[in-house]
């Protein structure tokens, strides 16, 4: 056996070892339904991947919500493979333990073969499972990504990367007709394989019967208090680092955007003071 060889069958067998952890990993997340709250939080960058990480957050989602905090977009329609990979592969580096989510872009995966080439691309740089929008019509993209051995987190109620199509976020779940189509999505990414699913801006009791018919958890975001399985929130909003928009729905916890304003504010009276 020569030299080539072997470096590419180490790195074959760390690459299955991989997938084995990252399979681990998501399967853990399954197994909280009914027995803890799954804590989830956004992250964009390596520091924050391992603060985050050090601070026990069960799954990290490298969020496409980064074309707003982080790239300035007014919604997550401009958002990149490119981006997705760059902030993705931060984030991993900085992760041991808790489950890393890439998300999917929009028009990254509108046929089965682009899904799994894009989910992909998101595991080689360190994820361990993707996101994407929508129920029923996306089932064989989550099958064919599922097939490859890459977990697949789904994402129903409201779909930000729909905000154009739609005018606007609207809160879903408001009907008997809203909330049947919600759970035939998600019956439908749950049978395809799905470890778990965000439901997003779900009246809170449309929620909470969602969550009820599911064997999977739900992870609440603008649903109402323990309406779900769990809980995910966008970092920025938690530790008060984007000030210019917060959610009605969000808590905010500290308030870095002041701190760091203050510092920037002191540091430029020292060097003046200094000429």
């Amino acid at each position: 056996m020569n030299l080539n060889s072997r470096s590419s069958r180490r790195r074959g067998s760390t690459a299955f070892k991989m997938m084995m952890k990252s399979s681990e990993k998501a399967k853990r997340i399954r197994g909280m339904k009914g027995q803890k709250p799954v804590s989830c939080l956004t992250g964009y960058d390596y520091a924050t991947g391992r603060l985050l990480d050090e601070a026990k957050v069960d799954l990290i989602l490298v969020g496409d919500s980064l074309g707003m905090v982080v790239l300035g977009f007014p919604d997550t329609t401009h958002v990149t493979m490119d981006h997705m990979l760059h902030h993705t592969a931060a984030v991993a580096r900085g992760v041991e333990n808790a489950l890393v989510v890439g998300d999917l872009p929009i028009h990254s995966y509108d046929t089965p073969a682009e899904a799994l080439a894009n989910a992909k691309k998101l595991v080689a740089c360190g994820a361990d499972a993707v996101k994407l929008e929508g129920g029923v019509k996306q089932v064989e993209k989550v099958k064919a990504i599922i097939d490859a051995g890459i977990p697949v987190f789904g994402h129903m109620g409201m779909l930000p990367q729909r905000v154009l199509q739609e005018g606007g976020y609207k809160k879903k779940g408001k009907s008997k007709n809203e909330i049947e189509a919600i759970i035939e999505g998600c019956l439908a990414l749950q049978e395809a394989g799905c470890f778990a699913i965000v439901l997003e801006s779900v009246v809170g009791d449309a929620a909470a019967e969602i969550t009820d018919a599911l064997e999977i958890p739900t992870i609440g975001i603008g649903c109402g208090e323990g309406n779900c399985d769990g809980e995910i929130a966008v970092i920025t909003d938690v530790v008060g680092a984007y000030p210019w928009f917060v959610p009605p729905f969000a808590t905010v916890r500290a308030d870095i955007a002041k701190d760091t304003k203050r510092a920037a504010v002191e540091y430029i009276a020292a060097v003046k003071r200094r000429s």
